[in-house]
């Protein structure tokens, strides 16, 4: 298997399935923290969901992206972009605990697009952090 990682092509479809699967199991533990339904939510048009999960989607790829970059094994880049989405979903409870004055999740089912970007660009800028922090 270490050979076949040295090829090129064999290497880059590796790492987009360990990804991809990586993306639906995060995504759906997002789906487990959020107080909407997302995929209902979306079916609805609501664009202030769109965006928050587009954040999302964007981080959790952006944290692999630094993470696969940064390290030589499969496994290492998981469990480091594993590490990383654990952070990205603390900056998701620390964003709504610094609103005391209203609930973040609330303010996006209602379609709020104002929150709704927040989020997404809390999630994105969060990111970058994270992920410039995935070093070997």
């Amino acid at each position: 298997m270490g050979d076949l990682l040295h090829n090129p092509y064999f290497a880059t479809a590796a790492n987009f399935a360990v990804t991809g699967l990586a993306m639906i199991v995060f995504l759906s533990l997002f789906e487990l923290v959020t107080r909407y339904q997302v995929w209902e939510e979306l079916k609805k048009g609501n664009l202030a969901v769109a965006l928050a999960t587009g954040g999302k989607i964007f981080g959790i790829a952006n944290i692999f992206r630094y993470s696969i970059s940064e390290h030589v094994s499969i496994g290492q880049a998981l469990i480091w972009g594993t590490f990383g989405y654990v952070l990205l979903l603390v900056c998701y409870f620390i964003f709504e605990f610094m609103t005391p004055g209203y609930k973040i999740d609330d303010e996006i089912a209602k379609g709020n697009l104002a929150i709704g970007f927040i989020a997404m660009m809390i999630s994105i800028g969060f990111s970058y952090v994270i992920g410039a922090s995935l070093v070997r």
